[in-house]
């Protein structure tokens, strides 16, 4: 560990939450894991480890470097303790904004005076989350990818206030984890959600239309665009909801029709059908299987 930012706290025991505090405790940060659930935590940190199994067995890490990643995450229940004595906060809590507001309030009353405080948002104001609090220049966007532990990009972005000291720090620390960050400014959907995000909602009115079934959908993008998985199975693997969210997002944001969400994504995630994490979207999945088939609605 190079970065002065010693002591991280991470807001949010899901994926992208347990897979930050996973990258930081290999690089011997001191990591506090929060969230409000305690069987959350225990999950996170069931995972963590199954994922830190993973690379002992590829001879990536050795056992030594598993016990010690996993001695440097401790778990809390209680935010304003779990943020006391961070040098750097990554809230990673569900996309929605009212929530990450209220989180950004707690962690900026109980955090030190100069704790940084980052959000993994992909899509929501940088500007708009740093408002709330008293330190705007030390509010930014870390944008990880998932899976966190493999994907190398952080979208590191700049809100109206955020100081040049807070930018360079976070950008060190990211390379300190061996990721490659690139610096963003504060637009809706940032980059990569601008772009990534429209193409799978047009890969949705297509399918909508009737230009394509899904399996078709996915082998053009798949194999005529050198994509490692198509735009509706990648859909599902992102969650139909959090689509529909960042959708929304750039909708408001930039009052453009181009950004309108399509009617059977909207639909879709109001019967529930959000993707893997539900067991269908565009596809059916079983538990245990890594056999995938397209969902009966669309044969």
């Amino acid at each position: 560990m190079t970065s002065s930012l010693t002591n991280v706290t991470v807001i949010g025991a899901g994926t992208m939450g347990n897979g930050i505090a996973h990258v930081f405790a290999m690089k011997n940060y001191t990591v506090v894991l929060c969230d409000i659930s305690e069987a959350a935590l225990e999950r996170a940190i069931a995972t963590i480890g199954k994922n830190l199994d993973r690379m002992v067995a590829k001879e990536k890490i050795s056992d030594e470097d598993k016990i010690a990643a996993l001695a440097n995450i401790t778990t809390n229940t209680d935010l304003a303790s779990a943020v006391s004595e961070a040098d750097l906060v990554v809230e990673a809590a569900t996309e929605n904004v009212d929530l990450k507001l209220n989180i950004f309030r707690k962690m900026d009353e109980h955090a030190p005076d100069d704790a940084i405080l980052a959000t993994n948002t992909s899509s929501i104001s940088i500007t708009k989350i740093a408002a709330v609090t008293k330190r705007p220049a030390q509010v930014i966007g870390m944008h990880f990818m998932n899976p966190v532990p493999v994907m190398k990009l952080v979208e590191v972005i700049r809100g109206y206030s955020t100081s040049d000291v807070t930018l360079d720090m976070v950008m060190e620390a990211s390379k300190d984890l061996g990721k490659i960050p690139t610096e963003v400014n504060d637009y809706p959907g940032f980059v990569a959600n601008r772009i990534l995000m429209p193409m799978i909602n047009e890969a949705i009115i297509s399918l909508h239309e009737g230009v394509a079934g899904v399996e078709e959908i996915d082998t053009v993008m798949q194999l005529g665009m050198a994509h490692p998985m198509g735009p509706l199975q990648l859909a599902d693997f992102i969650g139909l909801d959090v689509c529909l969210s960042i959708m929304n997002v750039l909708y408001d944001g930039f009052g453009n029709s181009k950004y309108a969400p399509s009617p059977l994504l909207v639909n879709m995630v109001s019967a529930g059908k959000l993707g893997r994490k539900s067991g269908e979207g565009f596809y059916k999945y079983e538990k245990g299987s890594k056999d995938i088939v397209v969902s009966d609605s669309f044969k």
